[in-house]
């Protein structure tokens, strides 16, 4: 990611990237090395910054009050993440090898949870009260829903629009909503303009994850880091892929292949192609515009002109990304 979207919080995230590699480190020398290795490999540290960003928007500001919840919520994002590339068999993530391809799914499921209990406790410590332990709780429960609607959803030629984006909601976008509204509730922002950071948040988490859908298609695997097809060999079918389902005169064909859980290389080559030619992909990104425009409108204006600019840089790059 971009780091001049963030040169107000460059100091506040470097202090993040120092508390992340403490925060893993444990008495056993593996669980440090394995934690280690998730870290620091390569994320994009979007959720801390967009909760420390949100705080700073506050009149009680302190870093040192939010840095333990900014850390936590990206510990969180590591453990799904971990989790994740179990599921799916990943073998490498952000173009580095994952936890699973080099210890094996029993140690990585391990570890996530060991992170998962990490990120609780440094909450716990930031004497955050109630209500932030129970929108952390109600968000790793949505990011397991989710999972497990995706995974029940599996292999299916659905067309079901709703469902992709009530499934991406608690994938994607309720992380980043909560993250914002965390942030702008610790740093003391006013409950109107707290909520209207949430509601950006949902909104750059929507189109966030679609964009990630459209590289999935677009994009080769060099690229962006993960196998290019990936979703379709595992059948899930994304908003790209429903547009093709109802529009492209290969959706018979097309339907053939995201239900054929023995799927070749060359059908997903064939299915690429398909979602490609049928306009899925304009039609995604007109999506995803929609949701970045209604994000950059709601920003409050009570922020200051730097923080707020911050919070348009990130919407900006989230529809020009290409990795």
């Amino acid at each position: 990611m971009s780091n001049a979207m963030f040169d107000v919080i460059k100091e506040e995230l470097e202090e993040l990237e120092n508390n992340l590699q403490e925060s893993i480190k444990a008495d056993d020398e593996l669980v440090t090395e394995i934690g280690l290795h998730l870290v620091t490999s390569g994320g994009k540290r979007l959720r801390p910054a967009l909760c420390l960003l949100a705080a700073h928007g506050g009149k009680d500001y302190e870093l040192a009050k939010v840095l333990p919840l900014a850390t936590a919520l990206e510990l969180i994002h590591t453990a799904s993440l971990v989790h994740d590339d179990v599921i799916d068999e990943a073998g490498t993530r952000r173009g580095v090898i994952t936890a699973n391809a080099k210890w094996g799914n029993k140690l990585s499921i391990l570890s996530g949870d060991f992170i998962f209990a990490r990120a609780f406790r440094l909450v716990a410590s930031g004497d955050y009260g109630n209500y932030v332990a129970d929108r952390l709780a109600y968000l790793v429960c949505n990011l397991s829903v989710g999972e497990i609607i995706q995974d029940k959803r599996a292999f299916e030629a659905s067309t079901d629009v709703a469902d992709y984006y009530d499934r991406i909601k608690k994938k994607t976008a309720d992380f980043v909503e909560i993250c914002c509204e965390l942030g702008g509730h610790v740093g003391g922002l006013s409950k109107e303009d707290t909520k209207k950071l949430a509601t950006y948040g949902s909104a750059i988490g929507m189109a966030f994850q679609i964009t990630d859908d459209l590289l999935d298609i677009m994009q080769s695997s060099e690229k962006i880091g993960k196998p290019a097809g990936n979703d379709i060999r595992q059948g899930i079918v994304t908003l790209p892929v429903i547009y093709a389902l109802e529009n492209s005169k290969f959706s018979d064909e097309l339907g053939a292949i995201v239900t054929n859980k023995d799927m070749t290389d060359a059908m997903v080559e064939r299915a690429l192609e398909i979602v490609r030619e049928s306009g899925g992909t304009d039609f995604a990104m007109n999506k995803a515009d929609e949701y970045l425009k209604g994000a950059k409108e709601i920003i409050p204006e009570s922020l200051p002109a730097d923080i707020k600019d911050a919070f348009i840089q990130v919407a900006d790059f989230i529809g020009e990304r290409d990795f």
